[in-house]
């Protein structure tokens, strides 16, 4: 009998299925956040190979702060299009409106934060009792802490303190009423890990993660994606360069790289050569304080 040895994207996506198949078995209400970036797409595909032929267990869920690439955002259409899943897009702006809250201003402004009031309410509409996300533990350290089942409480808020062990991979969802759990299927991939399986699965992606010609607009030594969205002061230089994206926020807040990398192994050779985290190179919002990710996990952001 031969025996068959899997390799590490085999295994990596062995784990993350068995991840997804025990959310679809421990909770009643699970729900995939998707926003049309590279994580989310793999998501996508490990859940097809979980759960094909049939349905997803889960809606996809998108909370779109209005200052979405639009690039990312027809690819999102598209895909829950062709795959004929359930996607639920549920709106910053309106939050901002129905719950009169203050937008930030100035130099740093960005919606980013106030995602946490549509996700909070999204998941009360809809009792959503889990939410599966792209994050990784490579990506940032407060999300090196957290454990692939975390619990979160009644107010959405995340402890550090009240991790649960996972020893054996085995997963504990209970929880109490008003609870929830956010589960991150891909937790123990990197960023190049990552790339490795999207070429491997020859999955597609929104064209601005390779390189292409865009008006940047030159802030703290970034390159940020030129639009009406961004505060502008009267010293701002704006250029025009090739670049790509490494990760797909909001615009407010995501940064483009120098690039020429106009394809997979192009994006690849890059990573190899990069010496900083794509966080560390590209979001905004994680460089206004050494907590700003922490923070904004324990009140209840993603």
């Amino acid at each position: 009998m031969t025996k068959r040895y899997l390799d590490y994207l085999d295994q990596l996506e062995a784990e993350a299925i068995h991840i997804m198949r025990e959310v679809a078995g421990q909770f009643e209400k699970p729900a995939l956040l998707f926003s049309g970036g590279k994580d989310s797409i793999t998501l996508v595909r490990l859940a097809e190979k979980a759960f094909r032929p049939g349905k997803f267990p889960f809606p996809l869920v998108h909370i779109d702060t209005g200052h979405n690439f639009p690039e990312a955002i027809r690819y999102r259409d598209e895909l829950a299009e062709r795959l004929g899943e359930k996607l639920i897009v549920r709106n910053v702006e309106e939050t901002i409106k129905r719950k009169n809250l203050s937008e930030p201003k100035g130099r740093y402004a960005s919606r980013n934060a106030l995602q946490t009031h549509t996700l909070l309410e999204t998941i009360e509409e809809f009792g959503f009792d889990a939410c599966i996300g792209g994050a990784r533990r490579d990506e940032e350290k407060a999300r090196a802490k957290e454990r692939i089942f975390s619990v979160r409480d009644e107010f959405g808020q995340w402890d550090p303190k009240r991790q649960r062990p996972e020893l054996w991979n085995i997963y504990n969802g209970r929880i109490s009423k008003g609870e929830n759990v956010r589960v991150f299927p891909i937790s123990n991939w990197t960023e190049l890990d990552v790339w490795n399986y999207i070429k491997r699965e020859e999955i597609a992606l929104p064209n601005i993660y390779y390189t292409h010609e865009r008006e940047c607009l030159v802030r703290d030594g970034k390159l940020m994606a030129w639009s009406d969205f961004i505060y502008q002061e009267p010293d701002d230089v704006v250029v025009r360069k090739q670049v790509r994206f490494r990760t797909v926020g909001d615009m407010t807040c995501t940064a483009a790289v120098e690039s020429i990398a106009h394809d997979i192994d192009g994006v690849i050779a890059e990573i190899l050569e990069s010496k900083i985290s794509e966080r560390g190179a590209t979001r905004i919002d994680d460089k206004l304080s050494e907590t700003a990710m922490e923070d904004r996990k324990k009140g209840g952001y993603f």
